[in-house]
């Protein structure tokens, strides 16, 4: 593999996207990490950014590289730019240059203080064919309930990135993005109680989401006798 030139003149210096995709599976919500090659590192999806390239741009561009996806729910919700957010940048790098870097001017350049712009992103884990690209070894759909220590800051994103996908649940529909087309009223409940930390009442919310008028109801969902067969429903076009 060729080592990758992070300070090209293709590429902004001091700014860079990352990237909280999120997905529900095995009833947890998870988020995509990557691991540096040869290392203990794991980080999230991102990168930096083109010098003719908008900054949404970047960020699609990242996600659709790491998973193969485009048109998916994509919204920056936060810029984190603390003066101390790189503050061991040099010192993470260092356990990966070998590998990813060529030079040490590379080295000063990628470790430099950069200001990142965080994106959430929900999608049908179904739908999702990751792809760790060059300077990534392996992937990891990380439930939001267990810790891993991630590179730099990312964990901080994480958070604040959950604090968003609430804040969206019902002004923009995000969780039926982590859906297949078609879903039972249970299982959109079982992903806000997920998403959301608590339970519901079942008649609460199956009057609440009926009330917005946005499900079609379909068929029903045979799994057993006629009387226990759950309705299936898909969003309205």
């Amino acid at each position: 593999m060729n080592n990758i030139v992070f300070s090209s003149k293709d590429w902004l210096p001091g700014i860079s996207v990352d990237c909280v995709l999120f997905c529900f599976h095995e009833n947890q919500l998870k988020y995509l990490t990557l691991k540096f090659l040869n290392s203990d590192v794991w980080s999230l999806p991102g990168g930096v950014v083109g010098v003719k390239e908008g900054i949404n741009d970047a960020a699609k561009r990242v996600l659709n590289e790491r998973t193969g996806l485009s048109g998916i729910f994509l919204e920056q919700f936060y810029c984190f730019g603390e003066f101390g957010r790189n503050v061991n940048a040099r010192l993470e790098f260092e356990k990966i240059k070998s590998d990813i870097l060529r030079t040490t001017d590379d080295l000063d350049w990628i470790s430099s203080r950069f200001i990142t712009l965080g994106y959430l992103a929900v999608v049908d884990y179904s739908k999702v064919n990751v792809s760790p690209g060059d300077i990534s070894d392996q992937f990891l759909w990380q439930d939001v309930t267990d810790f891993k220590k991630l590179f730099l800051d990312h964990n901080e994103i994480v958070d604040k990135a959950l604090v968003k996908l609430r804040e969206c649940l019902d002004t923009k529909l995000i969780a039926f993005s982590l859906l297949p087309e078609t879903f039972t009223m249970s299982e959109i409940q079982q992903v806000y109680e997920t998403i959301l930390g608590t339970s519901i009442v079942r008649t609460n919310f199956q009057r609440k989401i009926l009330s917005l008028d946005i499900l079609e109801r379909i068929e029903k969902k045979y799994s057993g006798g006629a009387h226990k067969a759950p309705y299936l429903y898909r969003l309205k076009k």
